[in-house]
This record gives C-alpha cells, sequence and structure tokens, in this order.
C-alpha cells in the first residue's frame, strides 16, 4: 500500500498562510495552522496528530477567525487523508 500523502495545501491557501504569519497580530494559534499549512504546501509532509486536534478545536470553536478556519480546514483534510490511508491498510 502507498502511504503518500496525494494531498497538499494550494497555492491560495499556502498565501493566506503567508499573510497570516506575516501579520503582527495573528494569534499564535494561527501561526501554528499557517506554518502547517505551508509545511505541506508542495511537499510531501503530512499533518502530525497534534495539529489536526489543534485545527478540530477551532473550527469547533465559533470564535475563530475566518482565516483560522480555513488554514484549520486544510490541514484537517491532510491529517484525515493520512488516517485513512492507515484506515485501508
Amino acid at each position: 500500500m502507498n502511504t503518500t500523502n496525494a494531498k497538499e495545501t494550494s497555492d491560495r491557501i499556502a498565501h493566506l498562510a503567508s499573510v497570516v504569519l506575516h501579520r503582527p497580530g495573528a494569534t499564535h494559534i494561527e501561526k501554528e495552522l499557517a506554518g502547517s499549512a505551508l509545511a505541506q504546501h508542495h511537499t510531501s509532509k503530512q499533518s502530525s496528530a497534534a495539529i489536526g486536534s489543534l485545527a478540530a478545536k477551532v473550527l469547533a470553536d465559533h470564535h475563530s477567525s475566518f482565516e483560522a478556519k480555513e488554514l484549520a480546514g486544510s490541514v484537517l483534510a491532510q491529517v484525515r487523508h493520512l488516517h485513512a490511508l492507515t484506515l485501508e491498510r
């Protein structure tokens, strides 16, 4: 079974992540998600379970910014893909 991650961060999400990382007022959580998203842009890197858990919390929090939720969704989609590959074995 091939366990490489076929998903990667889109150019649009990578751009958003870059903007968030350069914004002085961005929260620590936004920067964590942005860093994870950028790490997966044009690479085979995958989201860790810890960052996936953080992303899930951001998506569930109605106070999270739209940008944080966009980044969280991208990161979480890559975690779920990894778990799906593990379950297929």
